[in-house]
This record gives C-alpha cells, sequence and structure tokens, in this order.
C-alpha cells in the first residue's frame, strides 16, 4: 500500500445494536493495526452489549442475542483496547460519522477519557465519494474488481475498507500518501464533538443543532446559563457534553481572571 506511515494506523470497523451513536452499543468490533514498517495486527473481537439485539439489527450483521451471550462485556475489554490503539492514527469506512462517535462514547461510560483531536482518521468512504459517490460493496467492486462477501461481518468490512484504501492510493496520482493529508481530504476539520452538535465555524464553536443553530456557543452560555444545564441534563452524547463542559469551564476561567 503507498500509505505513507510516521506511526501506526488503525483501520477499525463496528457492529452493533443500532445506528445511535449516544445509545446503541457494539456486539462485534475489528481493529487492523498497520505499522509503519508494513506489520499488521489484528484486535476482533464479539461483545455482549448488555441490551437486546434488535431483529432489524441482526438482519444485517447476522449476529443475535444468543451469539454474545456469553461473550465479555466492553467494560471488560476497555482498557486493553484503549491501550493497544495507543498513539494510533485512524481509518474506516464511514467511520468518522459512526465508528468513532459510537466507540467513544463506548469508552467514556468506562471512565476512558478518548479526546481523539491528536489523531488523523482517514474515511475511505468520504474519499470514495468525492471520487466516485458509491457504496462499500461498489467501491470493492469498482476498485478492486471482486465482489464483498460476509459483508456486515467486521472484520469482512474493514478488510475490505483497507483494500479499498491501498487501491485509491494506487487510482489516484493526486491523493496524498501521508496520513494527516488524507484526513483533511477525507474528513472535516470543523468537528468538535463526535455527534456534530456543536462545530467550529470561524475560528469559534457554534452550535448545529436546534433553535441556537449556527449561534456561538460560548455566547449561548454567557446570556442563557440553563441552556448549559438542559444539555447536561438530557440525552446527550457523552462526549458532546464533555465538550460543552471544556467550553463552559473555559468561560468560567476566564470570567475568574477578570476579577
Amino acid at each position: 500500500m503507498k500509505l505513507t506511515l510516521k506511526r501506526p494506523i488503525v483501520f477499525f470497523d463496528l457492529e452493533t445494536t443500532g445506528t445511535d451513536t449516544a445509545k446503541d452499543r457494539i456486539v462485534e468490533l475489528a481493529f487492523v493495526k498497520i505499522s509503519p514498517d508494513g506489520r499488521r495486527e489484528k484486535y476482533v473481537k464479539r461483545i455482549n452489549p448488555q441490551m437486546p439485539i434488535p431483529a432489524e439489527s441482526t438482519a444485517i450483521h447476522g449476529i443475535t442475542d444468543a451469539d454474545v451471550a456469553n461473550e465479555p462485556a466492553f467494560r471488560q475489554i476497555a482498557h486493553e483496547l484503549h491501550h493497544w490503539m495507543q498513539g494510533c492514527d485512524f481509518g474506516g469506512y464511514n467511520a468518522l460519522r459512526f465508528d468513532l462517535p459510537l466507540l467513544a462514547e463506548e469508552f467514556l461510560r468506562c471512565g476512558i477519557d478518548v479526546d481523539f483531536t491528536e489523531r488523523a482518521m482517514v474515511d475511505v468512504q468520504q474519499i470514495f465519494f468525492k471520487m466516485e459517490q458509491r457504496t462499500l460493496s461498489a467501491a470493492l467492486a469498482f476498485y478492486c474488481g471482486r465482489s464483498l462477501d460476509h459483508a456486515h461481518s467486521a472484520e469482512a468490512d474493514i478488510d475490505a475498507t483497507i483494500d479499498v484504501l491501498a487501491a485509491q492510493l494506487e487510482r489516484y496520482e493526486q491523493l496524498p500518501h501521508e496520513v494527516k493529508a488524507l484526513h483533511d481530504f477525507s474528513g472535516s476539520n470543523d468537528t468538535i464533538d463526535y455527534a456534530r452538535r456543536m462545530i467550529m465555524k470561524d475560528g469559534e464553536p457554534v452550535f448545529n443543532f436546534g433553535k441556537y443553530k449556527g449561534r456561538k456557543v460560548k455566547e449561548i452560555l454567557q446570556t442563557e446559563p440553563s441552556y448549559y444545564d438542559w444539555m447536561m441534563n438530557s440525552d446527550f452524547a457523552l462526549h458532546t457534553k464533555q465538550k460543552l463542559s471544556e467550553i463552559y469551564n473555559e468561560l468560567k476561567l476566564g470570567r475568574l481572571m477578570k476579577k
């Protein structure tokens, strides 16, 4: 693969109980770590989500409650996985909008801080969408000339994602080979929280939902402090609350320093 690595990159895919990154849980995960010397390591596990797996989700990935009844809960492997991922950049297919936010929520529930802002994230789907506009199965057929067997198995999906990226790097001469440059190309640099309830606009955090969409977060927190309390006590993602608290505490510190 023509990918220039300064540190390891972990490609990952999750199979889950659903599509709500704040509420749903992992039932299967597959991580492939590629080191700068080309060595590959895999971390593949099924996970007991400690909640029923809806029939519509089982219809997609084929994993039932019985399949994971004797598997570990995420909290039992969280510290091991977090340590294994330490110091790595990330890659995946639609991972920026789904897998990464959901993974962050799982870690935060276990009390593990996961501020991944220093990590590059290469989203192979976004490269594909910008170049060809297709799905993962179509991407594999288009770039690699083969069908995706066992689709929606986490391991099969992430192996396909790595193969598609390798083919993209071969096919498009204009694509950069540095991970950070691919992050800039495939990702979004305006992200504050993974659920994108807040984004950066003109160097300032702004709300990206609701009645204050487009308004500066600091401005709203100053003029309507109850909005902070409402968000912290509502069913928002843990990472959203973490980032909102950082902005709120920065404001409080600023007021104290002025006194």
